[in-house]
């Protein structure tokens, strides 16, 4: 007796239809479940550190340890932290261009810098 090659095929389409099926119903219970973790649970909010910022922001210009490179050093620039928030606000010249720092972020940077020994 011939067995018909496309047997196996249709039994494994059968199959692979049934599981999709029955997963796509999981799925449609599981869905208030999924958005009500992302209600709950949130973006937690993340404290800004004007030391990992300067790292990944201002060591390009500024040198690996802020001490200078193709911009001037940051350490000791006698600045009061009002005049450095002006210029990470304003920026100076061109090459310190404004807007790098995030404006709620700002005083906390300005701080770090200008307490930079």
């Amino acid at each position: 007796m011939k067995r018909n090659p496309l047997v196996p095929y249709f039994l494994i389409f059968a199959m692979g239809f049934v599981i999709i099926f029955f997963l796509g119903i999981k799925g449609i219970g599981d869905a208030k479940e999924i958005a009500n973790e992302g209600e709950e649970g949130g973006e937690e909010e993340v404290a800004f550190e004007p030391e990992e910022f300067a790292n990944k922001t201002c060591i390009s210009c500024h040198g690996e340890n802020l001490e200078g490179a193709s911009g001037p050093s940051l350490h000791g620039t006698g600045l009061s932290k009002e005049e450095v928030a002006d210029i990470l606000q304003n920026g100076k010249g061109s090459a310190m261009p404004a807007g790098l720092v995030p404006p709620d972020n700002i005083d906390a940077m300005a701080e770090y810098v200008s307490n930079l020994k």
